[in-house]
Order: structure tokens, then C-alpha cells, then sequence
């Protein structure tokens, strides 16, 4: 059985706790940059067993009736039509999709920081959409030499143009679509605006990643910079705290390359900088959550061999080069993992080369292995998904889920009427049949009832997965891996 390695409820009480204590420290009112997912924070989950993804927002939940969510989206990412790579959602729709969700949460969305704002015509469509929808938008707009001229950004002319964002309680959560999309800048416009007005304000930063009190080459931070490789993102000690404190913290490049220029905006504006390091600004408490850190080690090593897999795919696909899986290369052989470590992997590629076909393998929850070929009725995925909900129902291998007269149809749905050249069925088509079988069979029954346990197991494919079955066992919840080669030499694949 998976091991759990981290402490949520330990994790939501400390995390709340410390927040509060940062808000109390500023007077009662604090602008806390919220980087990462906010909701569904699948990587965490991965590399910290017990993390659920949705901690924070239930952390948050603690904190309601303080908290106030503020939205960020650069006018340039849309103008650009910038898309999440995860969703598929350009930056802009996904603005709208997350007040759905937070609201969904009770958590009051107070409003839109339009940041980068110079007169972008996508951007004033955007917030004329937003403000016919009732909500409140703000323009904040590019300043020249950002961050360099300290003397023109902490001014009339610099965050004193940016419209004054409106906000009513003690919690003020910045948070965006995606990264680049201007939180720190928001938080520290707002700021210089609150210290005009007399109000006491300040500000924090919440990163999940990397966790400052685990060394530099810990699993964890390592399996974070390999989530980060397209970004070049490297962990560090921060000397500003090994200075100040003689103590060592891990931090990341782009925050400790940007503290002095920070530090120097907050002397600016307060006559001092609260804060002697980029750690001292971060309020995260993950790292006193882990409870197993056995558990966590193999948990990210296990994921820095996922990213390896997903980047060496982008590679093949021409998304992307070289340098993000080589730098993935270098974590692995630091930590010396292989990507055969992945236990999924031999076993799939076994029987792609005994059968000289697609083929894939699933990793049930009790370690157990099972593995699908391709066939005249499925491709491999759906084979593979179909014995691993065999095996976890109790249903012996030879018994079929599946009547020849529910596969039948569906394959001359696809080949005669919707122009398919694949007669196999593909995952969400066997699932579908499955269900009609599930309705007079009761093992078919008893397989559709595992469907749950699949989530968190790991899959490995011979080949890159189709887009259809790669939705289907993301959105089982299921960890993806797939060699790096298509199953034919088509230019177009789907």
C-alpha cells in the first residue's frame, strides 16, 4: 500500500496559524502573493503523500471571513492568447473559471488586477467582458526600467499610476492564471498606495516550493526544480539568511536575485524593509507537515522520472528542446535513479517487444503490476485499464467484462458512420461499454465500482498516448508516463 509521507490536518492548522500570526505582525493587514496552484495542486500531492490538492484552498477556508482573493492576469498574456499547458485554456478564460471555483468554495473574489496594461485591444475587451459581469477591474500599467529605477517605481509616476485596487478586509490573497502574471508587482503597487493613505500594510509571500527548511538536494526541492526545468528555475542556499541569521534555507533563484531590489523599494516606501531574507517573506510550514520522509524521497523521485518522461515526449513532439530533459538528466543522475526505476516502465515495454505492439502497464495500489496489449477489440490503454479493474474486483483474467455485442456496434459507430480508421476501442469508449455491461452483468458491475481506486496509480504506455486516453486517466487521477515515440510514422497524430 502507498505510504503516506505528509500530514494535511497538521498542515492546514499550522499553515492558517502562521498566516494569522503575519497578518497581526503588519497591524491587521496583509497582501500575501499566493504562487503556485491554489486548488488543485497535483504536484504536491505527488511528491508529498498525503497532501491533498486542494490543502490550501481548505487552509484558506480557516481563514474565511479575513481572506479576499485578488486575480492578476498580464495584458500581454491576453494579447498573446496565452494558454495554461495543463487545461488547455488561455489565461483569460481561466480567470473566469477560477471565481467560479473559489466562489464555489465560499471565498470572497474581490477583484481583477489587469497588470502590463498599455492599451492591449484584448486586454480592454477583457475588462469590459469582466465589468459587464459585475466585476470590479483594475488597470496596472507597465513602468520603464522595472525594477531597476527604484526612484521612478516607488512614485506618482510608477506604482502611484496604477489604479488603487479597493479592499475590504484583513487578508488580501494575489493570486493568477500562471506565472509572469504580475502578483509581486500588485502587492507592492498596493502597498505604496495603502502607506499613502495611512493605512498599515504589509506584504508575504506563500510558495509551497521549495521548502526552505529541507536541504538543497532533497528530493522534494529537486523534483520542484524538475516541475520548473522549462522555466530554469534553481534551488539555492540564500545567503542573505545564511548572513543575517547564520542559519541554511533553501530558496530559489528569481526571489533571491530580486531581494535587494525589493528590500531597497520597501526602504522606499517605509524607511525600512521588514525582512532581512527571501525566507523571512515566506510564511510555508509544508516542511514541518512531513511526517515520513522516507516516503517523500521516493515519492519525488519517482516524479522527477514522470518529468523526465513528459519532457523527453515534448521533445519528440517539437514543443520544446533539449535542455529542459537534459537538466531533468542531471537531477536523476544526482540522485541516481534510472528511468526504469519507474516500475511500470520494464513491464510495458516487455510486452511491447514480445508482441510487437502497443502495450501499456498500470501499478495498482498494492504494488501489483498489470499490463495490456493491443488487440483486434482494444488499444492497449483501454486493455491495460480493463485488467487493472479485473484485478482489483477480484474477477478472474479470463472472464469477459465486456459482451462482443455492446464492442460490436460501437465499432461500426467509429468505422462506417464517424469516418474512423481505429476500429479498437479507446479508454472513454470502454468505459462507456462497460457501464452498458456494468447494467446485466455484476462483475462488470463490481469492475466499474474500482474505477475510484485507479486514482494515484501509475501508468506507463510503449508509445505517446492518444489525446483521448490521456484525458481519460487524467482525469482518473492516474500519474501518465509514455515512451517517447509515436505508434506510426503519420505526420498528424490525434
Amino acid at each position: 500500500m502507498r505510504k503516506i509521507g505528509f500530514d494535511s490536518q497538521k498542515y492546514i492548522r499550522l499553515q492558517s496559524e502562521r498566516i494569522r500570526e503575519r497578518i497581526e505582525q503588519f497591524g491587521g493587514k496583509l497582501y500575501l502573493e499566493f504562487g503556485g496552484k491554489l486548488f488543485d495542486d497535483y504536484h504536491a500531492s505527488r511528491v508529498l503523500p498525503g497532501f491533498e490538492p486542494d490543502n490550501k484552498i481548505k487552509m484558506l477556508l480557516e481563514l474565511k471571513d479575513q481572506a479576499e482573493i485578488v486575480i492578476a492576469i498580464n495584458a500581454n498574456d491576453i494579447e498573446k492568447n496565452k494558454r495554461r499547458g495543463d487545461l488547455g485554456i488561455t489565461y483569460d478564460t481561466d480567470v473566469i473559471r477560477l471565481i467560479d471555483i473559489f466562489r464555489d468554495f465560499g471565498l470572497y473574489v474581490g477583484s481583477i488586477a489587469l497588470t502590463q496594461y498599455a492599451d492591449q485591444p484584448s486586454a480592454a475587451i477583457f475588462q469590459q467582458r469582466m465589468t459587464a459581469l459585475g466585476l470590479k477591474v483594475y488597470r496596472h500599467y507597465s513602468i520603464p526600467n522595472y525594477p531597476s529605477d527604484l526612484k521612478l517605481i516607488v512614485s506618482d509616476e510608477g506604482y502611484g499610476r496604477n489604479d488603487y485596487i479597493e479592499t475590504t478586509r484583513s487578508l488580501i490573497v494575489v493570486t493568477a492564471p500562471g506565472p509572469g502574471s504580475g502578483k509581486m508587482a500588485t502587492c507592492l503597487s498596493q502597498l505604496y498606495h495603502e502607506h499613502k493613505r495611512g493605512i498599515k500594510a504589509g506584504y508575504a509571500k506563500f510558495e509551497t516550493f521549495p521548502i526552505w527548511n529541507l536541504p538543497l538536494k532533497h528530493p522534494v526541492n529537486l523534483a520542484y526544480e524538475a516541475a520548473t526545468a522549462d522555466l530554469n528555475d534553481v534551488n539555492m542556499i540564500d545567503p542573505f539568511h545564511l548572513e543575517a541569521y547564520g542559519k541554511t534555507t533553501v530558496n530559489y533563484n528569481r526571489d533571491v536575485e530580486i531581494f535587494p531590489v525589493l528590500r531597497a523599494i520597501f526602504e522606499r516606501i517605509y524607511g525600512e524593509c521588514p525582512y532581512k531574507s527571501p525566507t523571512d517573506m515566506g510564511v510555508n510550514m509544508a516542511g514541518l507537515s512531513i511526517i515520513d520522509d522516507e516516503a517523500c524521497r521516493e515519492a519525488s523521485k519517482q516524479e522527477i522520472i514522470r518529468r523526465y518522461f513528459k519532457a523527453a515526449c515534448l521533445v519528440r513532439q517539437g514543443l520544446t528542446n533539449d535542455a529542459e530533459m537534459q537538466k531533468i538528466e542531471i537531477l536523476m543522475r544526482t540522485l541516481a535513479i534510472e528511468p526504469e526505476n519507474r516500475a511500470v516502465v520494464p513491464a510495458a515495454l516487455e510486452v511491447a517487444e514480445r508482441t510487437g505492439e502497443p502495450a501499456a502497464a498500470i501499478e495498482l495500489p498494492d504494488g501489483t503490476v498489470v499490463t495490456g496489449r493491443t488487440s483486434a477489440l482494444f488499444g492497449a490503454s483501454s486493455a491495460a485499464m480493463l485488467n487493472a479493474l479485473k484485478a482489483l474486483a477480484g474477477i478472474p483474467d479470463e472472464i469477459k467484462l465486456i459482451s462482443p455485442t455492446v464492442i460490436g456496434p460501437i465499432q461500426t459507430l467509429k468505422t462506417d458512420y464517424m469516418q474512423s480508421r481505429n476500429p479498437r476501442l479507446h479508454t472513454d469508449e470502454m468505459l462507456v461499454a462497460l457501464a452498458i455491461s456494468a447494467a446485466t452483468d455484476e462483475n462488470a458491475m463490481r469492475a466499474m465500482q474500482k474505477l475510484d481506486a485507479l486514482a494515484g496509480c501509475d501508468v506507463h504506455s510503449s508509445v505517446i498516448l492518444s489525446t483521448v486516453d490521456d484525458s481519460v486517466f487524467k482525469r482518473l487521477g492516474m500519474n501518465i508516463t509514455c515512451e517517447a515515440t509515436y505508434e506510426n510514422n503519420n505526420l498528424y497524430h490525434k
